[in-house]
């Protein structure tokens, strides 16, 4: 791949807590590209997508996005790129509880100066339920609604970590679908962490986190 599609990448990534995790990972995202991240439970899966979202400063090593190393900009240079060009999808959906579905949506397009986007609401199912209290939704809902959510504010790289963990096998085969497209659409790339088979295999690259260091599956 030409080097101008490169969109983030992460050089001798080494972590530990009290305990060793990884040490010495690189990896690279171009545009349109998907990577999924598997391994067991506590290998720090989740401890690398914080680093490679810039959320979690690495013991040793550097991540770059658009040619800059994350951790050397200013807090306001890294806050900037956290609002508009990082799109971070959690296991827990982080929607204000006290506003409906609409309002929440309306909070991201107040942020990000886009707009609502009904084709996308369409597309995850939740264009029928867009005026209920988040109390309402279910859990399944509520996890596409934070990912419409991240996704209309047109992030170039997409963090997810286990999106598809509170939903059905058909219901997760079509949110992975609409990240898919996503990306294919609008030259972004994504990085998604997730225990499950069948997912991190649709993806273009799969890697697992494995003895402290990172195995290429396919």
């Amino acid at each position: 791949m030409h080097n101008e599609t490169l969109l983030l990448e992460a050089k001798g990534i080494s972590h530990d807590f009290d305990y060793p995790l990884f040490k010495d990972i690189s990896l690279a995202l171009q545009e349109k590209e998907s990577i999924a991240i598997i391994g067991v439970s506590g290998s720090g899966k989740s401890t690398l997508l914080n680093i490679l979202c810039s959320l979690l400063t690495p013991n040793k090593g550097l991540v770059y996005y658009n040619n800059k190393n994350i951790f050397q900009l200013s807090h306001k240079e890294l806050l900037q790129i956290r609002r508009e060009s990082f799109g971070i999808i959690f296991q827990a959906h982080y929607l204000f509880r006290g506003f409906s579905a609409l309002e929440n949506l309306e909070i991201s397009k107040f942020l990000s100066g886009n707009d609502i986007d009904k084709k996308l609401l369409q597309q995850l199912k939740i264009d029928h339920v867009i005026n209920q209290g988040i109390g309402e939704l279910s859990g399944g809902q509520q996890q596409r609604l934070s990912v419409a959510r991240v996704l209309m504010k047109k992030p170039k790289v997409i963090f997810a970590d286990e999106p598809t963990g509170n939903l059905d096998t058909a219901t997760a085969q079509e949110l992975i679908e609409v990240l898919f497209t996503y990306i294919k659409e609008q030259n972004a790339g994504l990085f998604i962490v997730t225990h499950e088979d069948e997912i991190a295999f649709a993806c273009d690259k799969v890697y697992k986190l494995d003895n402290y260091t990172l195995e290429q599956l396919k």
